[in-house]
C-alpha cells in the first residue's frame, strides 16, 4: 500500500476530534435560546390578547436596550475565559457620576460623555488586574462589583438622582422610524460588534484566547492585550448602557445595578449560547439571550409570580445551561 493511501485512511487525531466535537456542542447550543425562544413566544401569543403586536415588540425591545448592551460587554469577556460582575455596578456608579454632572448644570453632551469614560476606566482597572497582574477575574470583578456599588450608594446617600434635563431624556429616548433610539443602538452594536468578532483578525484571539491561552502564546498571539481590551470593552458599553438606562428612567441611582441585574446580565450571555468555558458565543447570540430572559421575566409577572421565585427560575435555568455545555465538552 501507498503511503499516500496510508495517509488517506488514517483516523482523525485526538484533537481533531476534540475540535469537532467542540464545534458541534457550540452549534448546540447557539440553536437552543432560538428554539426555547420560539417555544415562549408561541406560548406568550396563545395566552396573551396581542403579545405579537408591533408595539408589544418595540416595548420588549426597549425593555432590553440597557441589559442587551452589557450582555454584548459580558460575552467578549466570557468568550477569552474570563468573567465581570461589575458591569451592572460599573453602570450604576457611571450613570450616577453622569446625573450629579447635569443636575449641577453640566451639558448632557459632556455628561454622557463622562459616563462612558468613567465607565471605561472600571473597565481598565479590570483588565489590568486580570491581564496584567494575573488575578482570577471572579475575585477582582466581584471585588470592583462592590466597590462600585458601594460608591453609587455612597455619594448619593442612598438617594436617586433627579432633575435630569428634560432635553437629554428626549433626545436619547426619541424615536427613529417605529423604534426608540436605543433599541436601534442596542441592534447597531450587536451587529457590529458580532461581524467584528467573526470576521476580524482581533476577534479571532478572542476566541483563540478563550479556548487555550498557553496555545494562543505560543502562537505568538498578544493574549494579555486582547484579555485586556475585553474587559475596556465590558466597561466601554456599561457606560452606553449608563447613558439609556439614565434617560429610561429620568433618575440615576446605586439600586439600579443591583444583584439582580447582575443574574439577569449574565442569564442573557449564557442563554444566548456563550460559554463560561470560554471560546464560544456570538453577540447577537447574546441578544436572543436577552430577549429571552426578558420574556421569562414578562411571563412571570404574567403568573404573578413573586420577585424571589423569578430569582430562583432564572438560577435553574443558567445552571441548567452551564450544565449542558459541560456535558458537551466531556465528550
Amino acid at each position: 500500500m501507498k503511503i499516500s493511501e496510508v495517509l488517506r485512511t488514517e483516523p482523525a487525531r485526538p484533537d481533531e476530534k476534540t475540535s469537532t466535537l467542540n464545534r458541534d456542542a457550540t452549534r448546540i447550543l447557539r440553536l437552543i435560546p432560538v428554539g426555547m425562544l420560539f417555544l415562549i413566544l408561541v406560548v406568550l401569543s396563545a395566552l396573551v390578547p396581542y403579545f405579537l403586536s408591533v408595539n408589544n415588540f418595540v416595548s420588549i425591545l426597549m425593555q432590553c436596550s440597557s441589559l442587551g448592551l452589557m450582555a454584548i460587554g459580558l460575552t467578549a469577556v466570557l468568550i477569552t475565559g474570563g468573567m465581570d460582575l461589575s458591569v451592572p455596578s460599573l453602570m450604576s456608579f457611571s450613570a450616577v457620576i453622569g446625573a450629579i454632572y447635569m443636575r449641577a448644570g453640566g451639558s448632557p453632551v459632556v455628561a454622557c460623555v463622562i459616563m462612558v469614560l468613567v465607565a471605561t476606566g472600571g473597565g481598565c482597572v479590570n483588565g489590568l488586574a486580570v491581564a496584567y497582574l494575573r488575578m482570577i477575574p471572579f475575585v477582582v470583578t466581584l471585588s470592583t462589583m462592590a466597590v462600585f456599588g458601594g460608591a453609587s450608594i455612597w455619594v448619593t446617600n442612598g438617594m436617586s438622582v433627579t432633575g435630569i434635563p428634560r432635553g437629554f431624556i428626549t433626545t436619547v429616548m426619541h424615536d427613529i422610524w417605529i423604534f426608540p433610539a436605543p433599541v436601534v443602538v442596542l441592534i447597531v452594536v450587536a451587529v457590529v460588534v458580532h461581524l467584528f468578532m467573526t470576521r476580524s483578525l482581533f476577534g479571532r484571539w478572542l476566541y483563540a484566547v478563550g479556548t487555550n491561552i498557553r496555545a494562543a502564546r505560543v502562537s505568538r498571539i498578544p493574549a494579555q492585550q486582547v484579555l485586556f481590551g475585553s474587559y475596556v470593552f465590558s466597561g466601554f458599553v456599561a457606560g452606553l448602557a449608563a447613558i439609556v438606562t439614565t434617560a429610561w428612567l429620568g433618575t440615576a441611582g446605586g439600586t439600579i445595578g443591583s444583584e439582580g441585574v447582575v443574574l439577569d446580565v449574565v442569564s442573557s450571555a449564557v442563554l444566548g449560547g456563550v460559554s463560561i468555558y470560554g471560546g464560544a458565543g456570538t453577540a447577537l447570540g447574546a441578544f436572543v439571550g436577552t430577549i429571552f430572559i426578558k420574556l421569562i421575566s414578562n411571563t412571570l409577572n404574567f403568573l404573578q409570580a413573586s420577585y424571589y421565585m423569578t430569582l430562583v427560575v432564572k438560577g435553574i435555568v443558567i445552571v441548567a445551561f452551564v450544565a449542558i455545555d459541560s456535558l458537551f465538552r466531556r465528550r
